[in-house]
């Protein structure tokens, strides 16, 4: 049986994510406060199905939620100039991606949460 194949996306959240949430600012000291607030993470599923579980508090067959709160309170939109250039990996690949993605994003100064 071929590996599942996961892709890495990110969302842009609100501005009020970083008046709300303290451990946002926490995880994020090198903000310069122009650049965006985004959330990183991966999926089976496209970007676009796995934003709209975020957003509607998708839960799965036996009631657990899918969808991360910051994302269903805080998420605008897809941001996929940031990652429709990474193609879609095994799911170990795709979770250093993610991490890599975030970290690499922190260098240049965006606001970034991940897990």
């Amino acid at each position: 049986m071929p590996e599942a194949i996961y892709r890495v996306y990110v969302n842009e959240l609100s501005k009020r994510v970083f008046t709300e949430k303290a451990n946002f600012w926490e995880a994020d000291p090198q903000f310069n406060g122009v650049l965006q607030w985004l959330y990183v993470g991966m999926i089976r599923k496209t970007p676009k199905e796995r934003f709209a579980q975020h957003k509607t508090g998708c839960r799965n067959a036996k009631g657990h939620k899918l969808s991360a709160a910051i994302v269903q309170k805080y998420g605008l939109y897809l941001h996929s100039s940031l990652y429709e250039h990474i193609d879609p990996m095994p799911r170990t690949e795709a979770l250093k991606m993610e991490k890599a993605l975030a970290l690499e994003l922190r260098r240049r100064r965006y606001a970034v949460w991940f897990n």
